[in-house]
């Protein structure tokens, strides 16, 4: 990579940062290109080289978080015993994260509704259906028909993005992490059962 590359790279990385700080704590309507700018230190044209408007940016926001939380959600997971263990263990993973204001903020109210629901949800499954299925057909087994183990997938995925929402929304998160982890224990329990014959 040339010099001038790895400069062009770093620039848009920092900005990814800054935008990410500022979405995440004024959200997405109120965070303005300028504010941005300003916080970056970057010029218009830098910015504008990278990102096409302000939704792009947001995009780029949204892929950098959903990266960064697959990742951590995959690592915890990976230290249980069990594949079923990992899904439970990936699954409170993933809602322990809602609490996290840049994961509240961005990848359940902005990102969704400035996006659009479909590329929304498109990101989303990039970077989480592959391991959610991977950890549905080892712990399902014999089961884990290929038709079956792509709607168990989307069905867990599904919940899981309702049960993030409302402990995004909720009063109390470590409560709402609580009850919405039990719900998903018994889903994945009777989902991942033998099939009734």
């Amino acid at each position: 990579m040339t010099l001038r590359a790895e400069k062009a790279l770093a620039t848009k990385e920092h900005l990814i940062g800054v935008a990410t700080d500022l979405f995440a704590e004024r959200g997405y309507e109120a965070t303005s290109i300028e504010a941005v700018l300003t916080e970056a230190g970057v010029s218009r044209g830098a910015l504008y080289h990278h990102f096409s408007n302000k939704e792009a940016l947001l995009e780029a926001v949204y892929v950098a978080v959903q990266e960064r939380v697959a990742h951590e959600v995959l690592t915890e997971a990976m230290t249980a015993p069990t594949p079923l263990d990992r899904l439970r263990v990936g699954i409170r993973a993933w809602l322990e994260r809602v609490k996290d204001p840049v994961t509240r903020q961005i990848t359940l109210i902005d990102a969704p509704s400035i996006l659009g629901w479909q590329k929304w949800r498109e990101i989303d499954e990039e970077h989480f259906l592959g391991s959610v299925k991977n950890a549905i057909a080892q712990a399902a087994g014999d089961d884990a028909t290929p038709e079956r183990l792509d709607i168990l997938s989307h069905i867990i995925i599904g919940a899981l993005g309702e049960v993030a929402m409302v402990i995004a929304r909720g009063d109390d998160p470590d409560e709402a992490i609580e009850n919405g982890a039990g719900v998903m224990d018994d889903l994945l329990a009777r989902m991942l059962g033998p099939s009734p014959t």
